[in-house]
């Protein structure tokens, strides 16, 4: 479901799915290919924009709000995932049930484990494998975790296309 809040509606690129099961209002851009699975709430109730990129999904559960919050592009969020963060960098993908607080940046392609914390303020670099409440970086991430990320993320846009395409 797609809602007008205070005069805004969300644009949502021809491309992308959105569930009709999904809550999405108010100041959010959905860029091209993305998809935004049942259960879904992105709530845009702040006049700077919630921007999800190119090629993101946002799976079953995952509620997605801030001030101002950008998710760039090719980043998978596992399902049941609280996003309240400034940035999720390009490549990432959050893990099920973790939660970023507010004021947090990730960088690239960075491993949120699932059942994690990422504490408010916390400035995550590049490539980081995080887990833990509170979460902690334990390592890089790999250049095959980072092609098995990747992979995730392309199944995911081939769902996507499979569901519109179905018409649901």
């Amino acid at each position: 479901m797609i809602r007008t809040l205070e005069g805004v509606t969300p644009k949502v690129a021809d491309t992308a799915w959105v569930s009709e099961f999904a809550y999405v209002v108010g100041n959010v851009e959905i860029g091209e290919y993305a998809s935004i699975w049942p259960g879904v709430t992105i709530r845009g109730d702040s006049p700077k924009t919630i921007v999800i990129g190119d090629y993101v999904n946002i799976q079953e559960g995952s509620v997605i709000h801030g001030d101002g919050l950008t998710i760039e592009e090719h980043v998978s969020v596992g399902h049941s995932v609280v996003v309240h963060c400034d940035r999720v960098g390009r490549g990432s993908l959050l893990g099920n049930n973790c939660t970023v607080l507010n004021q947090v940046t990730l960088g690239e392609n960075c491993l949120i484990a699932a059942n994690t914390v990422v504490l408010g303020g916390t400035q995550v670099p590049a490539r980081s494998f995080m887990t833990g409440a509170p979460g902690q970086v334990k390592r890089e991430v790999t250049d095959k975790q980072i092609a098995q990320m990747a992979h995730t993320n392309e199944e995911l846009v081939k769902r996507a296309k499979s569901f519109k395409d179905s018409g649901l």
